[in-house]
């Protein structure tokens, strides 16, 4: 516990910092409760975005499989290219974090008549992946954000409710006390004083 001074200026002082943090702590466990529930959505998403993946690899593999050999996935996906992931952003319990929008691809360079007849399908599940992806990084980012803010909250909210605002109100009653036996002992001294007056003065 921090050394304080007994003075009627440290008890203002102690009480106006107890005012502080007795008002702020609501926001704080506010800001805590919408943080947790952002971070279970978070984790929820992630994995529905793996999940999504997961079914996806699968449905590729058995589209390879059951149209040719190998070489046509090696084929296709040298004819998807990336041009750009685009992500805004969205202000989450005060925080800035990432949200993807969609991943641009450039224009298919191919003749029509020397493609197979399923490349449409498998092209489009390559670049559904490729979007799935992009996503997942970002929404890995958004959970990475949140957490790191949760855990920041939630130090901040123990700060408050097991040492700032305990240690306010013990300082303050010590003060008292203090301030109250200082009383007590100049009201014993006065009256001493006055008997000793009078003892000298009859």
């Amino acid at each position: 516990m921090a050394k304080i001074k007994y003075t009627k200026t440290e008890q203002k002082n102690q009480q106006d910092a107890l005012k502080q943090f007795q008002r702020f702590l609501p926001t704080l466990q506010l800001k805590k409760q919408q943080l947790q529930q952002e971070v279970r959505q978070s984790v929820e998403r992630v994995e529905a975005n793996r999940e999504a993946m997961k079914a996806l690899s699968v449905k590729l593999a058995a589209l390879f499989k059951f149209f040719g050999d190998s070489s046509e996935a090696e084929f296709f996906a040298s004819k998807v290219e990336i041009c750009q992931v685009i992500a805004g952003s969205a202000n989450i319990a005060g925080i800035t974090i990432p949200v993807f929008e969609k991943v641009e691809f450039a224009p298919l360079q191919w003749d029509l008549l020397d493609t197979p007849w399923h490349a449409d399908e498998c092209i489009a599940a390559l670049k559904e992946m490729i979007s799935l992806r992009a996503a997942g990084k970002i929404l890995e980012k958004q959970y990475a954000l949140l957490l790191a803010e949760l855990v920041t909250t939630t130090q901040r909210v123990n700060l408050f409710e097991k040492i700032k605002i305990p240690e306010c109100k013990e300082n303050i009653r010590r003060i008292r006390i203090y301030m109250s036996d200082q009383e007590t002992s100049a009201v014993a001294r006065s009256k001493i004083a006055k008997k000793k007056g009078e003892v000298i003065n009859g």
